[in-house]
Parts: structure tokens; sequence; C-alpha cells
């Protein structure tokens, strides 16, 4: 997943936000240079519908000779794309002869390639996926292959992209097959961008999958065996999916829906009541702990009062939802292992210990996904829960009746 929406965000500052978080959460990479340079995320794109218009033929060139990557030779890295497309226009039948191929278009991926050859990644879809960019983007491939450069793929933008992408992935498969020493190409990333959201993703893999081929846990996909079979198990062949305007803008969820809910002030606990139980907020200063069973997976969450002894593992733990007070809703917990969730990170105005880095936070477990709100539980130890009810009671209003 590749952040692509600096140029839709809600100003720079916004498009910064977008780009450190959702690689906190997830994504592999941003096209936000500044991002990369501010936080250490890799930088990831290609390049602009503009950028392949600005070239019209190989005089738009300043520079056309690349040198060799283990050596000192140069060669002009155009004409070799111009005999490469030639090579496979006559070896494989595209449905378009060469002099209807782009040459602007060429131009364009050959420039690209000239200030990155080991990251060269083409945008396909500007004149014809089919008839011009994967054509010319191959042609260009090999002609960095012959001076030891790799490809990293090409991106489409626009159309079908689940149909355009098995059609670029069976020409990519045709020129592998030429050369034992091209096997490599079929195997270039594809990108998908145009925009993505979350349910465009999840329909394209979703649309056909093999169980015995794949493990399906929510919404996440693993392959079992190999990259191969993770390809045939969908209906398309997307690598790389490159989200914009939707991540970038929150389309989903443009106003942040939480509040601030005081729970002490001075060392004095203070409770906010509500007809509403959800609202009800649990008072005074807390810690919490998360109990792990025998199988390593976590049990529940516990709160406790700041000023009870910390739950100790191998022993009975009673832990009881905070709000219900049905026999049902509480249990005796054994746990083999107790982590303290909270660390003091800021206090009297200052940072007391370092903060993790994006990497660290970027690794922890996903607790769960969109299809599988398995929400972890949140329980209450016996003498909380009594402080709440407590304080509850204290502070709601006993009606009168006559």
């Amino acid at each position: 997943l590749f952040e692509f929406g600096l140029r839709r965000a809600q100003g720079p500052n916004g498009g910064l936000t977008a780009s450190k978080y959702c690689y906190v959460g997830g994504f592999d990479g941003t096209s936000n240079v500044l991002a990369g340079k501010l936080f250490g995320i890799p930088v990831k794109g290609t390049q602009a519908h503009s950028f392949i218009c600005s070239f019209s033929s190989a005089s738009d060139l300043k520079v056309r000779s690349l040198r060799h990557k283990c050596g000192s030779e140069e060669r002009d890295l155009y004409v070799l794309s111009l005999e490469k497309r030639q090579w496979i226009m006559k070896e494989i039948e595209w449905g378009v002869v060469e002099s209807e191929v782009s040459e602007g278009e060429l131009t364009a991926f050959v420039a690209y390639a000239l200030a990155f050859p080991d990251s060269n990644m083409a945008l396909i879809d500007t004149y014809d996926v089919l008839r011009s960019g994967v054509i010319n983007f191959i042609a260009v491939t090999l002609a960095l292959f012959e001076l030891g450069y790799k490809s990293v793929g090409c991106r489409i933008d626009s159309g079908d992209l689940a149909y355009l992408s098995k059609e670029v992935r069976s020409r990519l498969r045709k020129v592998a097959e030429l050369d034992k020493d091209l096997e490599w190409v079929q195997n270039v990333s594809i990108v998908a961008s145009n925009d993505i959201n979350e349910e465009t993703i999840m329909s394209l893999n979703e649309q056909s999958w093999d169980p015995k081929e794949m493990k399906v846990y929510g919404h996440f996909v693993y392959n079992t065996t190999q990259s191969s079979v993770y390809r045939s198990a969908f209906q398309h062949e997307i690598d790389v999916f490159g989200v914009g305007t939707h991540l970038v803008t929150c389309q989903k969820q443009p106003a942040l829906g939480c509040v601030y809910k005081l729970v002490a002030l001075s060392g004095h606990p203070k409770i906010k009541v509500s007809e509403e139980v959800s609202k009800i907020t649990i008072p005074g200063r807390k810690r919490c702990f998360r109990l792990y069973g025998k199988s390593g997976y976590a049990i529940l969450d516990l709160m406790t009062l700041e000023d009870e002894p910390a739950p100790k593992t191998n022993e009975q733990i009673l832990c009881r939802h905070p709000f219900q007070a049905r026999e049902s809703k509480r249990a005796l917990v054994v746990a083999s292992r107790v982590e303290p969730l909270h660390e003091l990170y800021w206090c009297g105005g200052e940072i007391v210990q370092d903060l993790p880095d994006l990497c660290t936070i970027k690794v922890r477990s996903c607790w769960f996904s969109d299809g599988d709100r398995t929400l972890e539980v949140v329980s209450v130890s016996e003498k909380l829960y009594n402080f709440l009810h407590s304080l509850w009671l204290q502070n709601a209003p006993i009606g009168q009746l006559e």
C-alpha cells in the first residue's frame, strides 16, 4: 500500500500528517518526499500524466546515455529501448503496428529511467495501456536490464483495473518466455491507483479465491504457497494499491467524533452520569493491564484503581463488566502473563522518556480488521467496580414519587 495523496490534502501539514499516520497504520510508503525526509518513511511513486505528455520525441531528451551498473560502458538508452521495442514487436503479437505506439511516451519513459534506473516504475495509461503503455514500458525495462538494472513495475491509473492488470501480466509473461534470463520480468509489480478506497480493494480481493490455496483472516489474505498462487487466486494481478484522495481527506469520516471526559481533578475523582450507559465515565486515576492466557493470546484488559496492587500471574483475578451487574458478566481469570499498558511519557510539561519511533509503532499487532470487529474485552477490578457504582449513586439525583 502506497500513499499518493499529497496534492489532495488539506494543506501541507494535512499532507504530512496523512503520510505519517497512514504509515503507522500499515502503509508501506509515500510519494510525499518531505514526509520521507522528516519521518524516515520509504518514498515511493511514479510520474504524473503531465510528465508523460510533456515529451513528444527523442529530441526532447537532454541526456540519452546511461552507464552500465557494473562497468564503465555507456549506451544510448533511447536507441537501446527502440531496439528492444522492435524486437518484442517482432516476437510477440500485440494487436498494433509499431508506428501506432506512442513515441512521446517512450521518450518520457526513457527520461524517467535515466533519472531512476534502479527504481523505474512507469505510468502506462496516458494513451493506451495495451497498445502503447505496456509495450514502451517493457522496451525500456529490457534496455535497462541490458545495462544491469531492473525495473520495479508499472502503474495503471484508469479503466478497468482488474482486467487491465491481468492483460498486462499476460504480456509480461509472454516476454519472460522469450529468454530464460527474462523470467523475472513476469513478476514486476503492477500498481493500481485512481480513487482507490477500502471498498475498492476489498471488492477486488474478494471477487474469487481458492480456499485450498489461501488462508483468509477477516479481510487479510495470506498466501500459503507462493506469489504465483496468490495471483491465480484472485481475479486481478495487482500487487500494490496507491491510495490518495480517500485516505488523506478522510472522506469516510471527515470529523473526529471524540470528546474530552474528566475523571479526576486535583486528586478528586469525577464522574459524568448519563442516561446512555456508553457515555458514563469510569472515575478516578487508574491503571490498565493486559492479561494473557496459556495460549499466549490476550484474554482481556483489566482496569484497576491507581492504588490497587497489580494483578499477579497464576492467581485468580475477579474481572467484572463495568456497568452490567449480572453474574454472567464477571469471570475469574488466571493469567499466564500480565502486561502493564500505561507508561509515563509526559510529566510536568516535559517528555520524560524517549518516544517510540514510527517503525516500532507500525509493527505492533492489529487487534481487528474491518471485516472481523471482535473487540477486545475491557473489564474492571472488584474494587473499581464498587467505587464506580458508589460514586454513580452519589451523583445521580433521586426522584420523588407522590
